[in-house]
């Protein structure tokens, strides 16, 4: 007798349907060769282009948010910390939670504050990233003149290297991103995970007549946080004392390191900076062309400048949920919050706000006789008489009889494919009788039949790249486009 109990979230490939028929291009070598000339504001329109599905109770800003403030979004990194899965992606592309990727979050963070006008700057394995944004929105809640438009790194008979950090590509894009007469620019990262009204920080900036506005998380310390990481000294007024980057190769005394309580200090506090930055037009300019112009790095140089010369540079602190996607570990439990039903991870399914991806009309997930139980399955996946816990199942995922998938994140498949009927050919997908416990499955991975994917010694770091894994922090991470063969124990 069939028997069947499904318990599952299943989510839609995008919460709000989009055009697809704009065209939005990826800014190529040809316009490059032009010398950037600042611009200076212009006067604004008195009309605002409304957006519906905005976060409730707007802020009314003037002038307006949507003619005002441009984005800069960085989508990838020289430098990733969560290889294997940015080994032909960059991070901003990494599938996450089913049916979405994670510059996906922060993007329709711009959206739904209100900010239409939006720049991806995108260098490394960006055709992925490239692909996805110039596909996903072109009409998504973005207004009349609202856009996202994709800046490939590009070479030019003045600059003849590729971006050499997130400054030097500010830089070198100044005379794109100066087409319109915006009075500040919004600097983010491409692959954190959080949901943000930026409107406020834009209101608290404009309030306290700020040159820069740095966004600190309030809601972790800074022992949390990686080597490398920013860190911001405040006073009581929120005021930027001090930038400076984490490190365990420092001495003790460094500024980062310092226990400010042993001075009897109290007046002073030591924050995470979210690499967030909301900064005024001609201040970027200056900044970037007359007083450093050979600066790479736009936290540990340029913002460090800032406070040299006197700016006004000041924290907005964030109280909420945030992940900066430091490890696989990060990743993989951001993924398994989602599942729960709490409101301790980033809520894909929040009614009030809305989370945009790419449409890709794909058919309902296929249900046959499988049980599954507090998972998330994504679009068009064929799920055979197998058994599915805490799992996020991304689209097109084919699962085979027997199969048992627990606490594990499937990334899916982007195509479906036809089996071959040769014996040795293992297809796209999961096969019958496979277990799998605990592990990162990437993109067109084959797992062959009979399979056991569960970490059998307990190794907590082990690179086995060439057999198509490797093992970060306990949890098993499976190649893009990897074949494990049958009966394999892992």
């Amino acid at each position: 007798m069939s028997h069947t109990s499904v318990m599952m979230t299943l989510q839609l490939s995008s919460s709000t349907p989009v055009n697809i028929q704009a065209k939005l291009p990826i800014l190529g070598l040809g316009r490059y060769h032009q010398k950037y000339s600042p611009k200076l504001p212009s006067e604004f329109p008195s009309t605002s282009i409304s957006n519906s599905h905005q976060i409730p109770n707007p802020i009314l800003l003037h002038p307006p948010v949507n003619q005002s403030v441009t984005a800069i979004v960085f989508g990838d990194g020289s430098e990733s910390r969560l290889y294997p899965l940015t080994k032909r992606r960059s991070e901003g592309a990494i599938p996450i939670a089913a049916n979405y990727r994670l510059i996906d979050a922060v993007v329709s963070n711009c959206i739904n504050s209100n900010i239409n006008k939006i720049y991806a700057l995108t260098q490394f394995n960006s055709t992925s990233l490239n692909s996805h944004l110039s596909r996903a929105y072109s009409g998504a809640g973005l207004g009349k003149n609202g856009f996202v438009e994709v800046i490939a790194a590009y070479q030019s008979p003045e600059d003849q290297g590729w971006f050499q950090g997130t400054a030097d590509a500010i830089r070198r894009c100044l005379w794109v991103l100066e087409e319109y007469p915006v009075v500040e620019f919004l600097v983010l990262p491409g692959h954190h995970l959080y949901k943000m009204d930026y409107q406020k920080v834009i209101e608290s900036h404009r309030n306290r007549k700020s040159d820069i506005t740095i966004v600190a998380s309030n809601g972790i310390t800074v022992k949390d946080q990686d080597p490398g990481f920013g860190v911001l000294k405040i006073n009581t007024e929120n005021q930027v004392i001090q930038y400076s980057l984490k490190s365990d190769k420092e001495p003790l005394n460094y500024t980062v390191a310092e226990t400010l309580t042993r001075f009897n200090d109290t007046s002073y506090s030591n924050i995470p900076s979210m690499g967030i930055y909301l900064i005024n037009r001609a201040t970027m300019v200056n900044l970037l062309s007359k007083y450093f112009p050979k600066a790479n790095d736009f936290g540990s140089e340029v913002i460090r400048g800032a406070i040299s010369l006197g700016m006004k540079v000041e924290a907005y602190l964030f109280e909420g949920y945030w992940e900066d996607m430091r490890s696989i570990e990060a990743f993989y439990q951001a993924n398994m919050e989602c599942i729960k039903k709490s409101n301790v991870g980033y809520n894909f399914c929040d009614r009030d706000y809305h989370v945009y991806t790419k449409p890709r009309y794909l058919p309902p997930t296929l249900v046959s006789d499988a049980v599954i139980t507090d998972s998330v399955i994504g679009d068009g996946c064929i799920l055979n008489r197998c058994k599915i816990k805490g799992t996020v199942v991304g689209m097109r995922t084919k699962i085979g009889d027997g199969a048992i998938i627990e606490d594990s994140v499937i990334m899916g498949s982007d195509v479906y494919q036809i089996e071959d009927t040769h014996e040795s050919s293992i297809p796209i997908g999961i096969g019958e009788n496979t277990e799998i416990r605990k592990a990162i499955v990437d993109k067109n991975a084959r797992i062959g039949k009979n399979v056991k994917i569960i970490n059998k010694n307990n190794v907590e770091e082990g690179d086995r790249e060439t057999n198509g894994y490797i093992i970060s922090g306990g949890i098993m991470v499976v190649l893009g486009s990897a074949e494990i063969p049958n009966d394999s124990i892992l």
